[in-house]
């Protein structure tokens, strides 16, 4: 991974993850997120959303699972590298993280973590994909981000359900990196 993507998520706790226009001009303005986390768009408009973000000199994540259009193949990457000027992607899907890989982009593999079977495939999937760093999903679960930052030694961002300062510092003090949200009040803090 290259360090300044690392270092830039590092020094910067909080991430804003948009799902809307109205969260993409929110997130633009504020001169403390410098990295976005793009949950929504299509093949139509994925970059122009990518290009604002760029110009607000931050760095663009695509989450290319959530883009209406593209299809769960590598091809989706390729149509990410090529069309927009995104830093990186975001996927669950294995392949297409490293599809990314392969093309030198930043990648993040998110992993839901819905019960025990889950937690165990987050070593295999990692060997699989080689993502760049890991989002753990719900990030309210400090005992288990512990265990895959000491298991996996990859980088871990907590995301999914963050609201307040308290769920910030426990993902941080557990371990993460940083969290990513959708919460405008969060971004602030």
């Amino acid at each position: 991974m290259e360090q300044r993507f690392y270092d830039m998520v590092e020094a910067n706790p909080v991430i804003a993850a948009v799902k809307d226009e109205k969260g993409l001009e929110e997130c633009c303005k504020l001169e403390e997120i410098k990295v976005v986390f793009v949950l929504y768009g299509s093949i139509c408009n994925i970059g122009g959303i990518v290009k604002r973000i760029k110009e607000a000199d931050k760095i663009a994540m695509v989450h290319v699972d959530l883009v209406s259009g593209l299809a769960a193949k590598e091809i989706a990457v390729d149509f990410i590298k090529e069309s927009t000027e995104a830093d990186g992607i975001i996927s669950t899907k294995t392949q297409l993280i490293k599809r990314a890989k392969e093309l030198g982009m930043y990648t993040i593999l998110r992993v839901f973590l819905l019960d025990s079977m889950a937690y165990q495939n987050i070593e295999k999937s990692v060997i699989t994909a080689g993502p760049d760093i890991i989002e753990v999903l719900p990030g309210l679960m400090p005992k288990v981000i512990r265990k895959i930052v000491k298991t996996t030694r990859i980088p871990v961002i907590a995301g999914g359900l963050i609201s307040q300062k308290e769920d910030v510092v426990a993902a941080l003090d557990a371990g993460a990196i940083s969290v990513s949200t959708t919460n405008p009040q969060v971004w602030e803090m």
